[in-house]
């Protein structure tokens, strides 16, 4: 999933975002998990994330701002 992740912000050549690997944040049950951080806007935590779906998030949130809600887990 973390690859899945790099490769898709390479190919839209996305450089300005910081990808890291943290431990269990609480959500354990819901792992893999993606938080989404924008500057002004609550963090997003996605859920039972595998590569399909980190793409998907990088290309709809990330990319063009659409929060997919099906997957999110938590917002703060």
């Amino acid at each position: 999933m973390m690859t899945a992740i790099l490769d898709e912000l390479e190919k839209r050549g996305i450089s300005d975002v910081s990808v890291t690997q943290t431990g269990c944040k609480g959500l354990c049950e819901q792992e893999p998990t993606v938080d989404v951080i924008k500057t002004g806007q609550p963090t997003v935590t996605y859920g039972y994330v595998d590569a399909d779906k980190a793409r998907q998030i990088i290309a709809q949130h990330v990319v063009n701002g659409a929060v997919v809600s099906d997957w999110v887990v938590s917002t703060s």
